[in-house]
């Protein structure tokens, strides 16, 4: 039966006897998606699966997700994990207030930001406001500020770092902390918005947020 066939691909073969109730809420979500795909859709749409999940949850799910897509089923995710998105999308749109702002694969999306990030930490605001003014004249990047923090992304990344340390030092502004890393689409949403995608997804869960979604949904 196909009923049978879910709960054991799912791992739920076990609980299969048991109320719903009593599942943990990763087995929820396991069951939900089952349920979903007893009349074998050719298409699923996911609403935030993997919210509130532990890690091993999550990355079970993840590994489901990514086995109905091998099966031939088109999944259609919606997720505030932009990780999620990354690791599991072949094209992500991006949604910021309601509109579509871009929608692209993930190696596009991020390749706008250069092949680099340069991540520095200031110690404190003031002396983040004091480095990205000066880096902000000097130096030919895309430069962003986040407290305490400064990202520069770049193409060229080991000039540019060599460039970004020699100004700061002359200044007396040496960071706190350094990091040289790859583009994530965390780094994209905050480009492409001004903001995280968590800022994002606190604003929509209060009431205003609440009240535009009904509408929406409506």
């Amino acid at each position: 039966m196909r009923a049978d066939e879910l709960l054991e691909r799912f791992e739920l073969t076990d609980a299969a006897d048991r109320p719903a109730r009593t599942y943990s809420g990763g087995m929820r979500r396991r069951l939900d998606v089952a349920a979903a795909l007893v009349q074998r859709p050719p298409v699923v749409f996911l609403d935030e699966p993997t919210t509130g999940l532990d890690i091993h949850s999550r990355n079970a799910l993840w590994e489901m997700i990514r086995e109905l897509v091998a099966d031939g089923t088109t999944v259609l995710l919606t997720t505030q994990y932009l990780e999620e998105a990354d690791r599991l999308a072949q094209r992500i749109a991006v949604v910021d207030d309601g509109r579509v702002i871009a929608n692209d694969t993930p190696v596009a999306l991020k390749a706008q930001l250069g092949s680099t990030v340069i991540e520095l930490g200031m110690g404190d605001a003031d002396r983040a406001v004091q480095a990205g003014a000066l880096l902000g004249e000097r130096l030919a990047a895309q430069l962003e500020r986040e407290g305490a923090t400064i990202r520069l992304a770049t193409d060229d990344g080991s000039r540019l770092l060599i460039d970004v340390l020699r100004q700061l030092d002359d200044h007396q502004l040496a960071p706190a902390t350094l990091a040289v890393r790859e583009p994530s689409m965390d780094d994209v949403f905050l480009a492409l918005t001004g903001h995280r995608a968590e800022e994002a997804a606190a604003a929509a869960s209060g009431p205003a947020g609440r009240r535009a979604g009904r509408r929406g949904a409506a």
